[in-house]
């Protein structure tokens, strides 16, 4: 189902990304206002349950009008669940911490190793399993990247860089360049992978000097985009997988089980549709990493597990994403 689009968000005069960002809906009341839901503004936790509230506008214009479990805004919006204190929910939920091996560098997997490029993102979701991450203290971008740079570079048996965060992309292009020009000294990188959600909820950033800088790069290069739901894409998400592509990239997609988000067959089977007819291939499909106040949109293995079953009896084999938990000191995503 094609999402009514708000009808109070004032179409965008500029295509600029940095301006879009800067225009980001910051004020979870102004968002319910927005949608027609003000009279659910009293339900908020206060401070916005220790996690500030962003979401670029042309997200938030393909919200529906006066759904309060519209499951984009359900991504976004703090909820008092917050917070709960749960069993099992703990600030550090995958082992970043201990993966630390130079700043801005975890090195969990063998033969990768991920730079946390940002500390920034465009939009903040509720089950980010960096929610509580020490940003300020682990960003590799930092010095022009000598220090992760020199890590990578005395471990050849590294062949794949993973830019991580926050969003890599909140950097500006010039930063990437200069991360590209570091990259040609160490011969031993043959694969460049990007995770980042804003192709999706902030499609401008996919401007002509990003795909002039991919276009450039004389490595592999993999887009993992992270998309929960089929009503996150319209025409300039279309548009931005599109030029990724164009500029030489594998796009492959991300998601997250969230309950009352996308935990339906037929919600994931639009979502693996979606994906594709943009030219995107579904990934992963992660149990929720256990957050401290995520626990909200948990999912058992059980429901999980089914749901999969589900899909491979309506979906080719090649449109079901494999569904995986990330599990702290383990040597690779845990198949369930």
């Amino acid at each position: 189902m094609i999402p009514t689009s708000c009808a109070t968000v004032p179409p965008s005069s500029t295509n600029d990304w940095r301006e879009l960002w800067r225009r980001a809906i910051t004020d979870p009341v102004e968002l319910l206002h927005w949608l027609g839901l003000g009279h659910l503004s009293g339900q908020l936790p206060e401070r916005n349950a220790g996690f500030p509230l962003r979401v670029p506008r042309g997200f938030a214009s393909r919200m529906r009008q006066a759904d309060r479990h519209d499951p984009l805004l359900l991504q976004v919006l703090p909820q008092l669940a917050e917070l709960d204190e749960t069993a099992g929910f703990v600030a550090d939920a995958v082992g970043d911490l201990d993966a630390r091996k130079a700043r801005g560098v975890l090195h969990k997997y063998q033969g990768r190793a991920l730079l946390i490029a940002s500390g920034s993102c465009a939009i903040h979701c509720r089950y980010c399993f960096r929610r509580h991450f020490p940003y300020a203290e682990e960003i590799s971008a930092v010095g022009q990247w000598r220090e992760a740079l020199a890590y990578v570079r005395q471990d050849t048996s590294i062949n794949e860089l993973i830019l991580s965060g926050g969003d890599p992309l909140a950097l500006s292009t010039t930063k990437l360049v200069e991360l590209g020009r570091g990259l040609k000294e160490l011969p031993h990188i043959t694969r460049l992978r990007i995770h980042s959600r804003l192709p999706i909820v902030l499609p401008e950033r996919i401007d002509d000097a990003l795909s002039d800088w991919l276009v450039a790069l004389p490595l592999q290069k993999i887009f993992v985009l992270h998309t929960n739901h089929a009503n996150e894409f319209d025409a300039t998400v279309d548009d931005a997988c599109d030029r990724l592509r164009q500029a030489g990239t594998t796009l492959l997609n991300q998601s997250v089980l969230l309950r009352g988000i996308n935990d339906d067959s037929r919600t994931l089977a639009a979502l693996s549709e979606r994906l594709f007819a943009a030219g995107v291939l579904p990934y992963y499909l992660h149990q929720l990493d256990r957050v401290r106040g995520s626990a909200h949109f948990s999912v058992s293995d059980e429901r999980a597990l089914d749901l999969v079953a589900q899909l491979r009896r309506c979906l080719p084999g090649y449109l079901v994403p494999r569904l995986v938990r990330e599990v702290a000191g383990k040597p690779a995503k845990q198949p369930l």
